[in-house]
């Protein structure tokens, strides 16, 4: 039997117990078949691949925007915004997507396991942090959705569509727009967002870690039902760091427009978007506004009670860099069914009885569109709640006549977006089906969804083999391996020890030193290495040496490579690190560190400036390939500290960016990086250790040394070594154009949680990288 026949056959909902895996055509003839008909019909140029410098500083993704990514993958652009924190560029060339779950595992086992996780660290280009785990982590990547409450948003409705006609009064109560505002008229302080709203739909807050630069407007009183609304409206268009402002208007409450602007981003123009826009390389040439500008003379327009109103405003307020605490959100505002938005097009049709965005004219009027949503969100103060679902909106987006009204998306903005829509049923909006593999006490409510083909399995090994022969016949598949918790014990030791370990190998001894050396010059030759998180002597050897602990590992390896064996004050110093069990292998880490697939490209500066930022762009003709400039702030005093990383596209680049920079000219210190940004946050996040003398031994306890005297198979490094190979060999059998996301959910139990980790890339991206990484 042919496999796509076979898979036709099955029945849809259908929960299968352990079997044999059919004689059937191998997972691995299938990738091969499946890479053979891709090179056939993709271009060699048109290659799905994934960008993170997006990343925010702290690293972290959360459960919610791994679902963003994963329905994009699915969907693509023309129905699912695009995730906020990555880029998936040619997203119609990705062929499948495989999510491997690690279940049990975090983000400490991976580092307390580093040199046994060989081909995962090696292979996949991007890793980042993950929450510790909720109740039901795949329901919360996949988008699975408890029944809400009254109160909640946005709401959920059940039943049929209801027609075009007005509602009766019986049905009122089911209208999504009647169970946030109730029947009677509200006042405009209720239709503001809250702090909590606005983080939910990822508007631009104070104290945020990606909204760090963003400039604050002169909010400094209460709102009330009388202040004053700004109807807000922003044009992008495409550079090489993303979308970029170019056009701005501001429109006020009587609907004189206060501010029409167009605006020349900063980075080189990629696409104009000019069908949505209206703007032209011939309308921006002469323009010499610049963001900062435009952030000026809004911060003096508005006063310090004004409402912005906007339609996805939280888009708008990105672009400008801006943060904004009283907003109405009109595609919020008129609540649609089953979380998703009318656009404005829509709703200025159905509402006002107004054409908006014609497609006789090139673009779309940036005043007229901030005058709209001014106009929608007074009609809702006016008539109220009752009045808007008399309505039936819903009912009216089916009807022919205004469906026609929106069918063309807006910009990056008007793009429909469904933040409650779940992995499940975009691929069933598709007619595909989610494979899910996992052992049959591990199955949870995943295996109950209707669209989702479950294999429950006796364990991880028959997980493994029906993975071989499925995954090549389902579009989206999920496989799950699950691993025995550790006990709290167990776990805290290894918490504790990874502490240990970084601290010592971020330590350094140096000496021999005489005893009437010149203390300051010594400070000053170390901290020129990096930033210095404790100096002392020791005076128990015959003559003093120093001990010095570094804030980044980079630090300390650096002054080991350039202050071993030289000369001070007439005596050849030696420079190392504490010799103990954790540092024993700290050689080969290091090395495996700096060929970590994410520090490729990646380089570390010791003795920068604040204004070396500017220096740098403005020779950037010698340093080509340079992606994005990390400079890190220390967290209490906000000011810059005095060292960088520097990312370029590659490892070429990189060391040519590194021996200018060490240069003469330049004066600095530094080497290629050997921590990744998600592993800085997430030591940065880890509770202070507590202080002992380096060097003194830490005692193994009892479990775990008789572990490691058996060698059991069910040791957590072990463990780590096996399912490491394992599931490396079940990727090359997957076809090119795979996006492949490996998940270690982390652990949450009453003792604490730890955050997790998630490593991913495309195959044939990956591919490329591993050969170069072994050249």
């Amino acid at each position: 039997m042919e496999p796509e026949k076979e898979r036709t056959e099955r029945h849809p909902n259908k929960v299968r117990k352990r079997r044999r895996a059919p004689n059937r055509l191998g997972g691995a003839a299938e990738a091969m078949r499946a890479g053979r008909d891709l090179e056939e019909r993709q271009p060699e140029a048109k290659k799905a691949r994934l960008s993170t410098i997006l990343f925010a500083d702290n690293c972290e993704v959360t459960h919610g925007q791994l679902c963003e990514l994963l329905k994009y993958a699915v969907l693509g652009k023309s129905s699912i915004p695009k995730p906020s924190w990555c880029q998936l560029f040619h997203q119609n060339h990705v062929n499948n997507v495989v999510v491997f779950v690690l279940q049990g595992m975090s983000h400490l086992h991976f580092y307390r396991f580093y040199l046994e996780f060989g081909f995962l660290r090696k292979v996949f280009r991007h890793k980042f942090l993950l929450p510790p785990p909720s109740s039901n982590f795949l329901a919360d990547i996949i988008g699975l959705q408890k029944k809400q409450t009254t109160g909640d948003l946005p709401k959920m409705m059940e039943g049929s569509l209801p027609s075009a006609s007005s509602k009766a009064n019986s049905n009122l109560q089911n209208d999504p727009i009647i169970q946030k505002y109730g029947c009677k008229k509200v006042g405009l302080t209720r239709c503001i967002l809250t702090k909590e709203e606005m983080k939910t739909f990822h508007f631009p807050l104070q104290g945020f870690p990606d909204c760090e630069n963003f400039v604050p407007t002169k909010c400094s009183v209460s709102i009330t039902d009388d202040s004053p609304l700004f109807g807000l409206d922003c044009e992008m268009c495409l550079t090489s760091k993303g979308r970029e402002l170019t056009r701005i208007s501001l429109v006020a409450e009587g609907g004189c427009c206060v501010m029409d602007e167009l605006v020349k981003p900063d980075n080189k123009i990629l696409d104009y978007l000019t069908s949505f826009s209206g703007i032209t390389k011939k309308t921006l040439n002469p323009v010499t506004t610049k963001l900062k500008d435009v952030q000026k003379r809004l911060k003096a327009l508005l006063p310090p009670d004004a409402v912005l109103v906007g339609h996805s405003l939280d888009l708008y307020l990105r672009a400008l860099k801006m943060i904004h605490p009283y907003v109405i959100d009109t595609s919020l505002l008129y609540v649609r069914e089953q979380g998703r938005r009318f656009k404005l097009k829509f709703l200025a049709k159905a509402i006002l009885g107004k054409d908006i965005q014609c497609p006789d004219r090139v673009g779309h009027d940036a005043t007229e569109d901030a005058r709209t949503t001014l106009e929608l969100a007074r009609y809702f103060l006016k008539y109220g709640p009752k009045k808007i679902a008399e309505l039936n909106l819903e009912g009216l987006a089916s009807h022919p006549e205004v469906q026609a009204a929106g069918q063309e998306p807006r910009n990056a903005t008007e793009i429909v977006q469904y933040p409650n829509t779940s992995v499940l049923e975009c691929l069933d909006s598709m007619g595909q089906k989610l494979l899910f593999l996992a052992r049959e006490t591990d199955a949870g409510e995943l295996s109950s969804s209707r669209n989702c083909q479950t294999i429950k399995c006796l364990s991880n090994k028959e997980v493994l083999e029906h993975a071989r022969v499925e995954i090549p016949l389902f579009p989206f598949s999920i496989v799950q391996f699950s691993f025995e918790p550790f006990s709290p014990i167990f776990t805290e030791e290894m918490n504790k020890r990874m502490r240990m370990k970084w601290a010592e190998m971020s330590t350094v001894y140096a000496g021999p030193f005489s005893k009437n050396c010149n203390l300051r010059a010594l400070k000053r030759l170390f901290k020129s290495f990096g930033p210095i998180q404790s100096m002392s002597f020791v005076l128990e050897t015959h003559q003093p040496h120093l001990c010095i602990q570094y804030e980044v590992l980079e630090a300390a390896q650096l002054a080991i490579e350039s202050s071993d064996g030289i000369l001070v004050e007439s005596t050849r110093i030696k420079v190392q690190r504490p010799v103990t069990e954790l540092t024993l292998d700290c050689d080969i880490l290091v090395n495996e560190l700096e060929r970590d697939s994410e520090n490729r490209g990646t380089i570390y500066l010791s003795g920068v400036s604040e204004t070396f930022k500017e220096h740098l762009l403005q020779q950037s003709n010698l340093f080509l390939g340079l992606e994005t400039v990390i400079l890190p702030k220390d967290l209490k005093s906000g000011k810059q500290k005095k060292y960088c990383f520097l990312k370029f596209k590659s490892f070429g680049s990189a060391q040519r960016a590194l021996n200018i920079l060490t240069g003469k000219d330049w004066k600095l210190k530094g080497r290629h990086a050997l921590t990744p940004r998600h592993l800085h946050a997430w030591l940065r996040g880890l509770p202070p250790e507590s202080k002992r003398p380096p060097g003194v031994r830490v005692i193994p306890p009892p479990s775990e040394q008789q572990d490691l005297q058996t060698l059991k198979a069910n040791h957590p490094k072990i463990a780590a070594w096996r399912w490491g190979r394992k599931i490396g060999k079940l990727y090359h059998s997957l076809c090119p154009g795979t996006l492949c996301l490996i998940l270690l959910p982390g652990t949450k139990s009453t003792h604490g949680s730890l955050s997790g980790l998630g490593l991913m890339g495309i195959k044939e991206e990956e591919e490329s990288t591993t050969r170069s990484l072994r050249s």
